[in-house]
């Protein structure tokens, strides 16, 4: 249903914006307060999670976020631990950009179990990390290495052939706090070759950035740091 939306916005030329909560940087006394943030955002979805959460607070922050907001929350999973069954949907992250086992298949082979009963909406997503100028948490935990942001044919390589592999979603990702975007030319030419959803995130910070991914070819971009560091981003 959730990815249907997505697919339904992008063929009506509709963009969309996911904001990304890390449970470990959240104060769930303050919920409300964030929710209200939420609600002035033009957000139309919430992404739940990151590269390390230490904090075991999942069902509690999307219960609560769910209390107070009426947008589709769905789970960005770093690790198997982070799967909550009290989100709409999970996106069920392939990182097709390194060559570790454990983030291409083991960690989704691991999960199958928590997974096979719920009612969880399960998207197979292509996770490509592009580099962001510095070393990200994704790049230290995975224990792999970005694809050069002017390597433009690599990437596009990378996401046409996570297409073929089914995945029903791309994911550009300059990971979090990075110094640089993922560059407009390669989110045009993987754009315009793709036929299924494309997300954009990493390294955001301002609205020109997020119309800049948006006229480049991005369906859906992702604020996480951004919002984080300033809860009025958006006013």
């Amino acid at each position: 249903m959730f990815y249907q939306q997505i697919v339904s916005a992008k063929k009506e030329k509709k963009k969309q914006l996911a904001i990304l909560i890390d449970p470990d940087k959240v104060d769930l006394a303050a919920i409300k307060s964030l929710s209200e943030k939420i609600k002035q955002s033009p957000a139309t979805h919430i992404f739940v999670g990151g590269s390390i959460v230490e904090k075991d607070i999942m069902d509690e922050l999307i219960m609560g976020l769910k209390k107070h907001i009426q947008l589709p929350v769905l789970i960005f999973p770093g690790h198997p631990s982070q799967i909550s069954h009290k989100a709409d949907g999970l996106l069920f992250l392939s990182l097709l950009s390194g060559r570790n086992p454990e983030y291409l298949i083991e960690h989704h082979i691991n999960s199958i179990e928590m997974l096979q009963n719920s009612s969880l909406e399960i998207i197979p997503t292509g996770y490509i990390l592009i580099d962001g100028g510095k070393e990200t948490a994704v790049q230290r935990v995975s224990q792999t290495q970005p694809i050069e942001s002017n390597n433009i044919d690599l990437a596009f390589k990378t996401a046409k052939a996570g297409e073929y592999l089914g995945k029903k979603l791309i994911y550009l990702e300059a990971g979090s706090g990075a110094e640089k975007t993922v560059p407009t030319e390669m989110i045009q030419k993987i754009s315009e070759n793709l036929n299924i959803p494309l997300i954009v995130g990493g390294g955001i910070r301002s609205k020109q950035g997020i119309e800049e991914a948006f006229k480049a070819g991005a369906d859906l971009v992702v604020i996480g740091t951004a919002f984080e560091n300033d809860p009025n981003f958006f006013n």
